[in-house]
């Protein structure tokens, strides 16, 4: 009967330790521990050997009955336990200990970093694991500028310090649409969110400038002119498209706008930093040096928007 009530009460420990690994805001099973961290470590059976231990500058922390220091720095929890239980072992003052650790405050001074486009770039300290949607609501939210993917970077205080890189696509963590996305952050992370890139409309078009990308993947001719109110009047029917190549080439690409607004060619895609150049029917174009020289290739002015007639 002994027995019975010994093996039931090991394994509800267990489960209610599992439960609290799984559970929101509990300890995170992948976390490793690191100096200044406070950890719960419970013996089962023995609740004056239960208390909380915040783990010292060289990574070790003491308990009652142990003659020597454990070190715990870079282990998580479970590995903990492990290291716990054969140090009992070895000094012999259990045979078989049920050894339960957990981190219940995180290291002081490991902030969370959000910036880039949001609207209040902020750095703050988490009282314990938050999600990302949390984070960045702890900035105000993304702003206009944000583009398609939020990159999150954090480097794990081992003896190699990875830093290890993750990029979360904002439509599906926003919507909903895939929950695992909305990833839990423990402290130490860096949040970035790249601005949306842009292309340059110039020429005869109703309102030059530079437009952001909604979307990269389905961004047209068509749409940008739209966007830039469309053709001004003695636009030509061609159009030229200058583009930097990832290798840094400059190319020209000619197409042809009529047939494309007629309905009789494709519409063409268009890439960041793209520049669509409209000249007038005189046929009167620009070089890539002139196009640099107006709008640096890569930036626009501060409002946005581009002021360019000289080739009507």
């Amino acid at each position: 009967m002994k027995l019975s009530t010994t093996v039931l009460l090991i394994c509800g420990a267990f489960a209610w330790a599992q439960d609290q690994a799984a559970s929101p805001g509990s300890n995170l099973p992948t976390h490793q521990i690191v100096a200044d961290d406070l950890v719960s470590v419970a013996l089962l059976g023995s609740p004056e050997l239960t208390r909380n231990v915040r783990v010292s500058a060289d990574g070790t922390i003491r308990l009652p009955l142990l003659r020597t220091p454990i070190a715990l720095s870079g282990l998580v929890p479970a590995e903990a336990e492990i290291i716990i239980a054969k140090a009992f072992q070895k000094e012999g003052i259990f045979t078989d200990p049920a050894v339960t650790v957990m981190i219940v405050e995180y290291r002081r001074g490991r902030p969370i970093v959000v910036s880039g486009a949001v609207r209040q770039p902020t750095t703050f300290q988490p009282s314990g694991p938050i999600s990302l949607l949390d984070a960045i609501t702890h900035a105000g939210g993304l702003s206009q500028e944000a583009g398609q993917e939020i990159v999150i970077s954090h480097t794990r205080e081992t003896a190699g310090s990875e830093a290890l890189f993750r990029r979360i696509p904002v439509k599906p963590l926003f919507d909903g649409s895939n929950p695992e996305l909305n990833i839990r952050l423990d402290g130490g992370e860096e949040i970035r969110v790249p601005e949306s890139g842009r292309v340059f409309v110039l020429g005869n078009v109703r309102r030059p400038g530079a437009f952001r990308l909604q979307d990269s993947s389905d961004t047209t001719i068509l749409k940008v002119l739209a966007l830039s109110e469309g053709l001004a009047p003695y636009a030509a029917k061609e159009a030229y498209i200058y583009r930097q190549e990832g290798n840094g080439n400059k190319n020209e690409i000619k197409v042809d706008l009529a047939k494309i607004i007629d309905r009789k060619s494709p519409d063409v895609s268009l890439s960041e930093n793209d520049i669509l150049y409209i000249p007038d029917n005189k046929g009167r174009r620009l070089t890539m040096g002139a196009i640099e020289r107006i709008i640096g290739f890569s930036a626009a002015t501060g409002s946005g928007v581009l002021v360019y007639g000289a080739a009507r």
